[in-house]
């Protein structure tokens, strides 16, 4: 007999040899029909092969992460049979589940495979999956693995890094392929599959490499499922930071300026501007100092950092003086300055936690395959500070920022977000700086602040700085689509490279400890995701143009620009439409501009004083006086922003 231990504590006995799916079964049949695969001891299971020994075992559904892998990780195997079945000389790679679904990379040789062949393929696909195959997971040894590939380069390159004993091929129906495990229990469970695009990819991302052709695909339990997803995806592609940023003349890129070094048209620039006064206020209420520092530093100061040799390469070519050894780099970071900042006068004990905060511009040299919009840019501005402080203020500190993160969000009405501990990866030490001593008390720092404050966190392994832990927050968009927004960061290791110190309450020398933050992340970013996230309906209080006036003929002109005039005295943002155009056009254009107030201005309006209000997407609010309006705007705004 073996002892089944579950995630909740609960214990069951079972016949040594017993499957995980015979254990569902036991619990449930509505369970067993829903698990898509499993974890004995934390070690990925095949659901159909025997337990022999006591353990931990965790099942995985679609509702989780674990199950969606197993579940597109399968179906790349049911692509790859398809492939074969149409193109029986190419040469497989490697087929993983990705975020939304799955990818094989393939070696067509003189093939070519385009959209018109996708339907065949997923034709194919559905057919081998209505058989029910079986996914069976076989050990192998090293020989008869490469004997099995010996007409492969790509197969025996990877087999020929594995050791001997931990090989395993995977069979269902009359395909093998070289795989680690993972899998749903049959090919049964695939019941929509849709071939997305395909793409060149180098062989393991090596451009010295072969080009393979990468075919990406997703699929689902139910054919509506499918329908959901392709449905979203449409309204993500309306949602598009770069469509809509072009439509609302927000920014703009050009080749002459520079691949991945955004322009910001005066629509943009103002809401920018807006958002940095937003959190330059916070900023301010919360005791931080503004500072300056130039776009430029010796390259010396990076070394000093760390900087240069993690990320050198990543950095501008350095900028050469007519001083004999002397180079500069465009800044890629502001912390080194940050630190000469706190260095530029003595401290003690009692002028501590120093927080300086500056909206400072970074340069990095990203690939130009890796640029995206604003998302991927090679200039952009963070909304950086860093906070100087004893190892007593330390954990306060830390959560005094989280209030000012978790403000932003709510203010901008992100809701849906899990704050991520990102710690070191401690299988790779040579990855970070600075002594086990500073990382462990660095880390406990992050767990117990975010613990206190509540948040719903998940750990990983791996994704800290190399300096030092953070705590970065993990915000879904109305789309449901995840990204990286804002982090907070705890270095022990920046204060002992430039040797920072304090006069502590015993007279003796002391170092801070250093606390990196950007809510935001970066503008340019932070804007591109706000842009997909509200679609380009801006909070009242944020965009560029609050309120267009749309005259009905010309001879009303003058009556709009006094109406304009009015509200820009009560702060409020409005523009008169002078076009010779009629009014129904007027109104088309602002609702494509999405401005969220019209006021329509006629002869009965100039006749009443009173305006004819519309709301962007709700229509006709009726008519006001010019004094109500304003206190519909002002109490709207005081809403948003407490």
């Amino acid at each position: 007999m073996i002892t089944v231990t579950f995630p909740d504590g609960n214990q069951r006995t079972y016949d040594k040899g017993t499957t995980a799916m015979d254990v569902a079964m036991s619990i449930s049949h509505g369970l067993a029909r829903n698990i898509l695969s499993g974890t004995y001891d934390g070690q990925t299971i095949e659901l159909n092969d025997p337990l022999t020994t006591d353990g931990t075992l965790q099942f995985f559904t679609w509702n989780d992460d674990g199950g969606k892998k197993a579940f597109w990780h399968s179906s790349a195997h049911v692509l790859a049979q398809a492939i074969l079945h149409f193109y029986p000389e190419v040469k497989l790679t490697i087929g993983p589940a990705i975020e939304k679904g799955f990818y094989y990379d393939v070696d067509f040789g003189g093939e070519m495979i385009s959209e018109k062949d996708f339907e065949k393929i997923e034709k194919q696909m559905l057919e081998f999956a209505r058989q029910k195959f079986e996914f069976k997971l076989r050990a192998v040894t090293k020989a008869e693995a490469l004997e099995a590939y010996k007409d492969n380069p790509y197969k025996t390159e990877l087999i020929e890094n594995l050791q001997d004993g931990t090989i395993t091929f995977c069979d269902h129906a009359d395909f093998t392929d070289l795989c680690r495990g993972g899998h749903i229990p049959h090919t049964g469970y695939i019941k929509a599959v849709k071939i997305m695009n395909v793409a060149g990819a180098y062989w393991r991302g090596d451009e010295n490499n072969p080009q393979l052709t990468r075919v990406y695909g997703v699929s689902f339990m139910k054919a509506g499922e499918l329908k959901d997803y392709l449905e979203l995806l449409e309204e993500a592609k309306k949602r598009d930071h770069r469509k809509l940023g072009k439509e609302l003349e927000l920014f703009t890129f050009d080749d002459d300026v520079g691949p991945g070094l955004p322009l910001w048209l005066p629509k943009g620039a103002m809401l920018r501007e807006r958002l940095e006064n937003f959190l330059k206020r916070a900023q301010k209420k919360a005791g931080y100092s503004p500072v300056i520092t130039p776009h430029i530093g010796n390259k010396e100061l990076y070394v000093c950092s760390g900087h240069y040799a993690k990320y050198g390469k990543d950095s501008f070519q350095p900028i050469r003086t007519p001083e004999e050894g002397e180079e500069y780099l465009l800044k890629p970071m502001n912390c080194p300055h940050h630190c000469e900042l706190y260095k530029a006068t003595p401290k003690s004990y009692k002028d501590l936690p120093v927080r300086f905060a500056e909206f400072g511009t970074v340069y990095r040299y990203e690939q130009s395959g890796e640029l995206h919009g604003l998302t991927r840019v090679r200039g952009f501005t963070q909304d950086d500070a860093h906070i100087f402080c004893t190892p007593d203020q330390l954990k306060d500190e830390f959560k005094n920022v989280i209030d000012l993160v978790l403000y932003i969000f709510k203010t901008l009405d992100f809701k849906d977000y899990t704050a991520q501990v990102s710690l070191r990866d401690p299988e790779k030490p040579e990855k970070y700086i600075g002594s086990d001593e500073n990382w462990v008390k660095a880390e406990a720092a992050i767990i117990e602040a975010a613990d206190e404050k509540g948040l719903n966190t998940v750990v990983e392994y791996g994704e800290a700085a190399f300096y030092g832990p953070k705590l970065d927050f993990m915000v879904k968009d109305a789309l449901g689509r995840s990204w990286q927004l804002g982090t907070i960061q705890v270095d022990y290791n920046l204060p002992e490279r430039f040797e920072l110190e304090y006069k502590g309450s015993d007279n003796q020398e002391h170092r801070p400890v250093m606390i990196h933050r950007a809510p935001f992340g970066s503008m340019e970013r932070f804007v591109a995701v706000l842009l997909e996230h509200c679609g380009g309906n801006f909070p009242l209080w944020l965009t560029p143009e609050q309120v267009k006036i749309l005259p009905v003929s010309d001879k009303y002109n003058e009556y709009a620009k006094e109406v304009a005039q009015f509200l820009e005295i009560s702060d409020i943002r409005a523009l008169v439409d002078e076009r010779n155009e009629k009014i129904g056009r007027k109104i088309r254009d602002a609702e494509v501009s999405k401005t969220p107030f019209m006021l329509i201005v006629g002869e009965k309006e100039v006749e009443s004083g009173q305006l004819s209000v519309r709301r962007h997407g709700q229509g006709d609010l009726g008519a006001m006086h010019k004094e109500e309006f304003v206190k519909l705007i002002a109490d709207e705004i005081s809403q948003l922003i407490d």
